[in-house]
């Protein structure tokens, strides 16, 4: 009974083996990723050859649904990129272009919250803040 549960409160993003590039698209390579707990990662990854970075937070164990979240934004255009819901194993893609920028990122799953500031960028040092509410 309890995977019949699982399968009726499954929403748009029930599929198995999510990736990164699987969400952002084949063109995005990984450049940096932040832990939630257990519960999974939130990824960040760039495609040279657009200038974009896009982001997706991925459950380690996709199930029953959950509170997520993804986004990303570039502090020095204001550009923002976000998805945020119930979800059975994925939130987003976020997408911003960050070419020649700091990004700032993060996503939740559940109660644990993760943010990351001022990344991927030779000027500032980063910054991590996990935290649990």
């Amino acid at each position: 009974m309890v995977g019949a549960s699982a399968t009726i409160g499954a929403t748009a993003h029930a599929a198995p083996n999510v990736t990164p590039q699987g969400v952002c698209g084949s063109a995005y390579k990984t450049v940096n990723s932040a832990p939630i707990g257990s519960l999974g990662t939130v990824y960040l990854t760039y495609n040279s050859s657009n200038g974009k970075n896009c982001v997706v937070t991925i459950r380690s164990a996709p199930g029953t649904v959950k509170a997520m979240s993804t986004y990303i934004y570039v502090p020095d255009t204001g550009e923002w990129g976000e998805d945020y819901g119930n979800y059975t194993s994925y939130a987003g893609p976020g997408r911003v272009y960050g070419k020649g920028h700091c990004v700032s990122w993060g996503g939740h799953i559940a109660n644990v919250y993760v943010q990351v500031e001022n990344s991927n960028c030779a000027a500032l040092k980063e910054r991590r803040v996990t935290s649990v509410r």
